[in-house]
């Protein structure tokens, strides 16, 4: 039984720059045609996954947009209880991706609350419709919410080949959470938090999108907002856009058969004043790096393992954290994996032989491993499940001759001081929040 009731609607809207009014007026028509009606306690959830005023600057949902969803609802709608809350990502303080994407200085601004959903008290709730997540600790402001507005940022995707409404939800975890089941059954753990995660209405910030690694992003102009009142129908729309048929996105295709609404388009109705060809004809020709590793200008060698419980190869584990971390040092150090030793890394575990001498094999992931011949002069082995995107630069990069961004003195402060403020917050959630109101 399908659980959406009525008309599923996805509006596309040209808008070929941030103006903060033009995309005002945009949102206040959209929220008008789909008869929406924002009331009581408002939770807008935006995409801050990463931010760095030096090198990431497309990674995260544009403080412009927020900005006008905030002018929307106080003058069109005349709402004033509203919250902004996000986890970030890598398990780096999220209040250092808010200073960094300009989010926090907005919000200071216009007096509306940026909450980190790791410093706030939480809910534990059951979730009935789970595969993996069968309960999850709710944040405060997500708990409480009573209209959900969520506003991701559409990019490529190096697992799940998009990043957009079902993707945002990763972010409505704490950190302890977030890295639970984020191994091959990723698709599964996506579609688990929608029944958590699921928006009253989507703004899409597709203006400017990102390829390559979605954390640290190259930008790609598409001149776009989508809004919709379905989740699986704005995201069927945005993996069209950006070149693929919705049955090739397992997140969405698990969304489907869990009942979450329907991958035909004859079932949703499209308006607006740009249709999805000529969107994906704008961006037809863009190629997003590090979605194959195989296909990176460097002398590293990669093996793709499997996960030993499962079999399947565990893209969204080790390998996911490879193309991450590897991203992550290209975006702030261009060419830096051309220069990097010859070496061999390999993800889970890998059937077959691994025949590397002269040079160093890396054995990424706790269950890494071989079954086959391994030759190398050398084993390094990180433990983990999977091994952190940070850990990682703390400790392997350099190995591998490969410059990281967590020596850049800037970015070292930055994490300190961020992760001191962040670890004092936690320590004193008690102390500072009221307990949850039972609903």
């Amino acid at each position: 039984m399908e659980l959406f009731s009525g008309e599923r609607k996805v509006i596309i809207r040209r808008c070929e720059t941030y103006d903060r009014e033009t995309i005002q007026n945009i949102i206040k028509q959209g929220m008008e045609e789909l008869g929406q009606h924002p009331h009581g306690n408002i939770l807008i959830k935006p995409n801050i996954v990463t931010a760095n005023k030096d090198y990431i600057h497309h990674s995260y949902t544009e403080p412009t947009m927020l900005g006008a969803m905030i002018d929307c609802l106080r003058s069109d709608y005349g709402q004033d209880k509203i919250t902004i809350g996000e986890s970030g990502g890598i398990g780096m303080p999220s209040r250092m991706f808010f200073a960094e994407s300009g989010i926090k200085k907005l919000t200071n601004k216009l007096n509306v609350p940026l909450v980190d959903f790791n410093e706030e008290q939480a809910q534990k709730v059951t979730l009935e419709k789970a595969k993996l997540h069968k309960t999850m600790a709710v944040a405060k402001s997500l708990y409480e919410a009573d209209y959900k507005i969520w506003m991701p940022k559409l990019k490529f995707h190096i697992v799940t080949e998009i990043t957009n409404t079902l993707k945002l939800n990763i972010g409505i975890l704490n950190h302890k959470e977030r890295f639970l089941y984020h191994d091959d059954r990723l698709h599964q753990k996506i579609v688990d938090m929608l029944e958590v995660g699921y928006p009253d209405i989507i703004v899409s910030d597709a203006v400017t999108i990102g390829k390559g690694f979605e954390s640290s992003p190259y930008p790609v102009h598409l001149g776009a907002i989508l809004i919709s009142n379905e989740p699986l129908a704005c995201d069927m729309v945005a993996a069209k856009i950006l070149g693929y048929a919705p049955e090739e996105v397992v997140h969405l295709v698990e969304a489907k058969e869990r009942g979450y609404g329907t991958l035909d388009f004859n079932d949703i109705t499209i308006s607006g004043d740009i249709s999805i060809e000529a969107l994906a004809h704008r961006i037809k020709d863009v190629d997003s790096p590090f979605q194959d590793l195989g296909k990176l200008d460097s002398p590293l060698s990669f093996y793709e393992g499997i996960n030993p419980s499962s079999g399947n190869i565990c893209y969204g584990g080790c390998i996911c954290s490879i193309k991450g971390l590897l991203g992550t040092a290209e975006k702030k150090y261009p060419g830096t994996l051309k220069k990097a030793r010859k070496a061999a890394i390999v993800m889970g575990y890998y059937e077959g032989d691994v025949i590397h001498p002269h040079d160093p094999v890396v054995l990424v992931g706790t269950c890494a491993g071989v079954s086959g011949k391994l030759e190398a002069s050398k084993i390094i082995r990180l433990k983990g499940c999977p091994v952190t995107v940070k850990d990682m630069m703390l400790f392997l990069l350099f190995r591998l001759n490969i410059k990281s961004p967590a020596f850049d003195i800037r970015n070292m402060a930055l994490l300190v001081y961020h992760s001191i403020i962040s670890g004092w917050m936690k320590q004193t959630i008690p102390f500072r929040k009221k307990a949850i109101l039972e609903k």
